[in-house]
């Protein structure tokens, strides 16, 4: 089921009680100026709703030189509030799946995953992999020290890598 505004169902519910679909008469429940326009707006973009030629004079929302125009729910809008083939659907609203939540990979797991290889990384290494400043990967392998795990410092073809101990790996 789409999500709605208040007012959008508000809307969408009252076209539905009308004969011919139509959004105006506004109903009485909803204060003007309170969003009503936007409501409307987007609604219309979603295609819940639709403007086309009336000769009703309570369902006109604009007119245009002769020809009066209003808003009309779309058998789309009526689906959006439960409402299939003009008649309420008594089964209920399919629930959607949970989502199956992916491994978040964020900057600082990816410093850990890095300085977990048996070869370490560098700091140039590090700031390309997570787009930090030199200053804040470095201050991030302080907070690593500060977590508990071991950092090795070593020279590797005459640059300074950094990996995680093996004590550390294992906790």
């Amino acid at each position: 089921m789409p999500k709605l505004s208040d007012t959008q169902a508000i809307l969408l519910t009252h076209a539905a009680q009308n004969d011919t679909a139509s959004l105006y008469p506004l109903p009485q429940t909803l204060r003007r100026g309170g969003g009503i326009t936007r409501a409307i707006a987007a609604l219309v973009s979603a295609g819940y709703v639709e403007e086309r030629e009336t000769q009703e004079p309570g369902a006109v929302h604009r007119t245009d030189a002769e020809v009066r125009y209003g808003i009309f729910a779309t058998a789309s809008g009526l689906a959006a509030i439960g409402i299939v083939d003009g008649e309420q659907s008594d089964a209920p609203q399919p629930s959607p799946e949970p989502a199956v939540a992916a491994p978040r990979v964020t900057k600082a797991s990816t410093v850990v995953a890095l300085l977990s290889q048996p070869a370490g990384a560098t700091l140039p290494e590090l700031i390309t992999a997570t787009g930090w400043l030199p200053h804040t990967t470095r201050a991030a392998l302080t907070c690593l020290r500060k977590r508990g795990h071991i950092i090795v410092r070593y020279s590797r073809d005459g640059a300074t890598c950094y990996r995680i101990g093996a004590a550390a790996a294992a906790a």
